[in-house]
């Protein structure tokens, strides 16, 4: 996709040539038949959600590792400038808000659950949304002390040339921060590949396995990062914490 001039809708605007169709609608089945997608009043509720939902326990796990995410920042500092890749309905970049004196804009190239948020949020000041693909060059005047990846990171093909586009993005002493999505050992890497094709088949959309990417941690050797959470570790496991690492990338 080639960026154009920014269409701004309020607080939703459009940085590129169009909807990625291939990708949005291969997206939205898969959504559809897993039950992950949910309507404005659940939205905006988020990551709160009915205990009979079926996917209530996962979303007690995505609390928590928001709830250490916000605690983290607000920390770190007293006004940030806060990016979200693949923003999807916005619920996080929401709750990124509840950082005092932040701005928070949530970005993603699937137009559908994107628009839903410029809509369920569209009272929240502090945030904004755009359509667009950060590899197009969008953004390219605009800076921020975070960059967040929640769950986000295995729909990019190459994690190096993410993370190096997104170092370029930071302020300086900026970090990236990657939750809720998985990283393997170069070992596990056909296993998983293997187990992500067998799901998506059963799912009936094969074709998604070509638009999910694994990551290993050794594509994280030529970066300044550290494993803020690992989910091996005695704590993560006696306290039922999420399941995937919280790595955070930093400027060198």
């Amino acid at each position: 996709m080639n960026a154009t001039s920014s269409i701004v809708l309020t607080n939703f605007s459009i940085s590129a040539a169009g909807p990625d169709d291939h990708f949005e609608e291969n997206y939205l089945n898969v959504r559809r038949k897993e039950s992950r997608l949910y309507n404005d009043e659940e939205v905006f509720a988020l990551p709160d959600i009915e205990k009979d939902h079926p996917h209530s326990a996962e979303w007690e796990i995505r609390k928590g590792s928001c709830r250490r995410l916000v605690q983290y920042l607000r920390a770190r500092h007293s006004s940030p400038q806060i990016l979200e890749i693949g923003c999807g309905n916005g619920w996080l970049t929401n709750q990124l808000s509840n950082i005092p004196e932040s701005q928070i804009i949530g970005s993603d190239i699937n137009l559908t659950e994107l628009q839903q948020a410029s809509r369920v949020f569209s009272n929240n000041p502090h945030v904004k949304f755009i359509y667009g693909d950060i590899r197009s060059g969008m953004l390219q005047d605009r800076y921020f002390d975070f960059i967040i990846f929640a769950a986000s990171i295995q729909y990019f093909p190459s994690l190096p040339e993410i993370l190096s586009i997104s170092l370029e993005r930071l302020l300086p002493g900026g970090e990236i921060h990657m939750i809720d999505s998985p990283l393997y050992k170069f070992s596990e890497m056909v296993s998983a590949k293997r187990r992500t094709l067998v799901y998506y088949q059963a799912l009936g959309f094969p074709e998604m396995a070509k638009l999910y990417y694994h990551h290993a941690f050794r594509d994280l050797r030529f970066f300044n990062y550290r494993i803020l959470s690992n989910p091996k570790s005695i704590k993560n496991i006696f306290f039922h914490r999420c399941p995937f690492p919280w790595v955070c990338v930093k400027n060198k």
